[in-house]
């Protein structure tokens, strides 16, 4: 694609869809000023160019325009000096150097045509880069807060697991400790109760045992005089 065939496109691209559209902006600024430093290199060099080549037609132009009127005048004194033959070879030549302005006047035309969608271009260009540098820093600071909103965003995701995870933990003891409390309770239920009178009666039953012992002991010895 030629540069002027790449006019239209340049002339038409909107920096702020660009960046809507992409997906990280911040990279999109920093990768759309490469190209369009890159761009612009070229348009300078083909700008100046083609405003040469405007230039060069006009000059064109500019002398024929004055050898038609050179041999126009000559013509005239020609015919002043009474030459009429000589005045019809100024004035045919003066009519071919016409036509072959009319030719050099519809280049000229289209170069300086061309010269102005260079130089729009060239504006353009110059425009989109001088905004793309003036929004970078601001475009990246943006970004940057936007990075971090996310992070804290998961680190609250994050606190909120743990938080959610405690209060499962706790729920689990509160209901280890009602189990353990209900079994307490039943181990207790299930105990059978004290008997009093039965205590007693061991009590005396090993009272009742000991005089026996020393009944027998008193009678071993009375067997044995002693």
């Amino acid at each position: 694609m030629g540069i002027l065939d790449r006019f239209a496109t340049i002339v038409k691209a909107n920096v702020n869809e660009l960046l809507d559209k992409a997906e990280d902006p911040a990279k999109m600024v920093d990768q759309y000023l490469v190209d369009l430093t890159e761009s612009l290199a070229e348009v300078k060099q083909e700008t100046a160019a083609v405003m040469a080549e405007e230039a060069r037609t006009k000059r064109s132009v500019d002398a024929n325009a004055e050898e038609v009127a050179r041999m126009e005048g000559l013509a005239r004194k020609a015919l002043a000096a009474g030459n009429e033959d000589d005045a019809r070879v100024f004035l045919a030549k003066k009519q071919k150097l016409e036509a072959a302005g009319a030719e050099m006047a519809k280049a000229a035309d289209a170069a300086h045509a061309n010269a102005e969608k260079m130089r729009q271009m060239h504006d353009k260009l110059v425009g989109d880069i001088e905004e793309l540098k003036s929004r970078r820093e601001t475009i990246k600071a943006k970004m940057a807060v936007a990075k971090t909103q996310e992070k804290v965003a998961g680190f609250t995701s994050g606190a909120d697991k743990a938080e959610s995870a405690i209060e499962a933990f706790n729920r689990m003891e509160e209901k280890a400790d009602k189990m353990l409390d209900t079994a307490d309770a039943m181990a207790e239920l299930s105990e059978e109760p004290v008997d009093d009178a039965a205590a007693l009666e061991a009590k005396y039953a090993d009272a009742a045992s000991d005089a026996a012992v020393e009944d027998e002991l008193a009678r071993l010895k009375a067997d044995m005089g002693l």
